[in-house]
């Protein structure tokens, strides 16, 4: 059973930078970042696929909403992914939530993940 564990989320002001990390315990392949904001269907950030060729960069999938802004990046000699979201505005605010599915694959729909973690909050002000 692997487990998800998401750190990293706070307020910022509107232009600021944060960089969420998720710890995995267990083994991982492609991961995801999701994001929820109150009244809304959770959405997909970005997701990353994962490579046997440890020196190969995992291919990876941005939302239209945060290409340019944020970035995705995985350590699995530490087995950890990361979101580092720079210029980030008001609607950015939402849980973040970290997945991993038992693929190689990135995926971009929620059910194609096996396993989330509690979710980070992030509120940028304006």
């Amino acid at each position: 059973q692997v487990q998800l564990v998401e750190s990293g989320g706070g307020l910022v002001q509107a232009g600021g930078s944060l960089r969420l990390s998720c710890a995995a315990s267990g083994r991982t392949y492609a991961m995801g970042w999701f994001r929820q904001a109150p009244g809304k269907e959770r959405e997909v950030v970005g997701a990353i696929s994962w490579s046997a060729i440890s020196r190969m960069v995992g291919h990876t999938y941005y939302a239209e909403f945060v290409k340019g802004r944020f970035t995705i990046s995985r350590d699995d000699a530490k087995n950890t992914v990361s979101l580092q979201m720079n210029s980030l505005k008001p609607e950015d605010t939402a849980v973040y939530y970290c997945a991993a599915r038992n693929t190689v694959d990135a995926a971009t729909r929620a059910w194609e993940y096996n396993y989330w973690g509690q979710g980070t909050q992030v509120t940028v002000s304006s």
